[in-house]
């Protein structure tokens, strides 16, 4: 498996020696700068290709491999094919990068918002810090500071009396951050930053879209697409909705098995593949990661590693150490692994760690929240050690 580490372009405060040093050579990346619906042209690809292989003589060789993300613009979600103009800014894109030898490209088809998060900076025993998505604090913002209509019917009389407490127990600052957290886009977004008279604009324009709806018009933009991508030779992968359920109201049709087995059923183009996110997925009980990486393998041609792990309430969740979450890490490795042997050298599935603590020196430096430089690196290891000990027991099974 091909080990490759998610990187935000010049401004983050983790360069590129940084991720040298780390053990991986491939790098994910996206033309941030470009906004959501405007085509990527093949110069600016090629002077971001430069800086990332071609800037350091010398130094270990890295190679942008990944595209994460193109954004599939919103009016694509609500359209459809319809949307001819932002569907083919998007294959201009993919053309791009395909010109510039990039042949794997992420994207999710989350409507209004993107991943999801109540806390950045969730303070856990041992000093350090996650991610973290509390139910109660988002039923807070949904009812009371966004005030969707026909949110209470989302939650039981406990769940708006308590939440009703958490946002009276708010300070105004406290408040701006929330706000900023689940409505302003976190980093990698490929959905627009929201105000609030904004947010309830663009949830205005959902009406009427249930999950069929919204899958189907997915389906339509991977049928314009998946043909332009097959000839290209680009493996396309759907990233899942983080978290896996219905956010604001809102469908979501990337969350489970039966939900990508319909969409392959579909469109069955060999383009058409699924980015498996241990982390999205395993919030969700009913979700068997080793099963699914075992029923999707052709198709997982990218992985994010990651554990979450569930609270109490079984809607809240957190970050986890990558081995220690609600996800079975080695069965899934077991299962990645035994699609991987099958590849050719140039098909090995490249995976990166994903969403680390915020630990050690990282507590002291700024930086997009989740993706820290240690925490990652600890994340890495970890992996990387548990995938070497993996090919140690087959190679001696083989003998």
């Amino acid at each position: 498996m091909r080990q490759a580490w998610r990187w935000f372009g010049p401004d983050d405060m983790v360069s590129l020696d940084d991720i040298r040093q780390s053990g991986a050579s491939e790098i994910v990346t996206a033309l941030h700068h470009v906004p959501n619906g405007v085509a990527w042209t093949y110069e600016a690809v090629r002077e971001r290709q430069a800086l990332i292989e071609e800037s350091a003589p010398g130094r270990t060789q890295l190679r942008w491999a990944i595209v994460e993300s193109i954004p599939v613009p919103d009016d694509v979600k609500r359209h459809g094919a319809r949307a001819k103009a932002s569907i083919g800014a998007w294959i201009a894109s993919m053309e791009a990068v395909a010109k510039a030898g990039i042949r794997t490209i992420c994207y999710n088809f989350m409507p209004v918002v993107d991943w999801t998060r109540t806390h950045l900076e969730w303070e856990l025993s041992n000093g350090a810090t996650a991610l973290r998505f509390s139910h109660m604090h988002f039923a807070a913002f949904d009812m009371f500071i966004l005030e969707r209509p026909g949110a209470d019917a989302d939650y039981s009389e406990r769940e708006r009396a308590e939440a009703k407490a958490i946002h009276d127990a708010m300070t105004p600052a406290e408040v701006d951050r929330i706000i900023m957290t689940i409505a302003s886009a976190l980093p990698g977004s490929t959905t627009d930053p929201l105000s609030i008279p904004a947010f309830r604009e663009r949830l205005k324009l959902y009406a009427g879209i249930d999950a069929a709806k919204l899958r189907q018009h997915l389906i339509e933009f991977l049928q314009v697409v998946t043909p332009v991508a097959d000839k290209l030779g680009v493996k396309l992968t759907l990233h899942p909705d983080d978290p896996p359920r219905p956010l604001f109201g809102l469908p979501r049709i990337a969350s489970s098995a039966a939900d990508y087995q319909a969409l392959f059923d579909s469109v069955p183009a060999p383009s058409n593949g699924i980015c498996l996110c241990t982390g999205s997925l395993g919030v969700s009980p009913d979700n068997d990661l080793p099963a699914m990486a075992r029923q999707f393998a052709d198709r997982i041609h990218f992985a994010h590693l990651r554990a979450t792990k569930r609270e109490a309430d079984g809607r809240s969740f957190f970050e986890a150490d990558h081995l220690d979450g609600d996800v079975d890490m080695i069965a899934v490795l077991e299962a990645l692994l035994e699609e991987d042997r099958r590849r050719p050298e140039t098909e090995k599935i490249p995976f990166r760690p994903d969403h680390g603590h915020r630990m050690l020196d990282d507590l002291d430096k700024g930086g997009n929240p989740g993706y820290s430089a240690i925490g990652r690196l600890k994340g890495l290891a970890e992996l990387r050690g548990a995938i070497r000990v993996l090919e140690r027991i087959e190679a001696a099974r083989a003998n």
